[in-house]
């Protein structure tokens, strides 16, 4: 099987994303912006992994940053996710957004669990603390950007298998 660059660059950068979130639940600015370079430059040339023009990233980055932006304003998710969410749109289009979302919210709801019985925290007392998060190993709760990171993979990983990527 053939994977072409453009998909190989795709890859490399939710690795990264993914990586660095799940290390210290932090991602740069530099990856976020190197990610959306990419992510055009694909568009640009005709070789987006997901048959996007330029116009299709640019829609799928603005609904990308706008359909999240209201959980950071509330404090439900960082500034990172927000961004990262755009780079995905700009890579995958609108049309993808609310499946990735979906399944990245899930697998979310799932970390969470596993972090309620492995540090055996009562919800109770979650919702009685003013506190958002709780820790486990030093680290503040899930890394939502290699959540939402994960679904995006598999998609990929799909349509090279159905043979739909360029």
């Amino acid at each position: 099987m053939n994977v072409p660059v453009n998909s190989l660059l795709f890859i490399a950068w939710t690795v990264a994303v993914a990586l660095s979130d799940c290390h210290s639940r932090r991602v740069s600015n530099a990856l976020v912006g190197a990610g959306l370079a990419a992510a055009f430059a694909s568009a640009f040339l005709h070789h987006s992994p997901f048959g996007l023009a330029p116009m299709q990233a640019a829609i799928g980055m603005a609904i990308g940053f706008v359909a999240l932006l209201p959980f950071y304003a509330l404090g439900m998710m960082g500034a990172a996710d927000v961004k990262v969410f755009a780079v995905l749109g700009a890579w995958c289009g609108m049309h993808a957004l609310l499946g990735l979302w979906v399944v990245a919210s899930l697998i979310a709801g799932v970390h969470a669990v596993w972090l309620l019985i492995t540090t055996r925290t009562r919800l109770a007392s979650l919702v009685r603390s003013k506190a958002a998060t709780f820790e486990l190993v030093g680290k503040r709760s899930t890394p939502f950007a290699a959540c939402l990171t994960l679904p995006a993979v598999v998609w990929l990983g799909l349509q090279v298998v159905a043979g739909g990527v360029q």
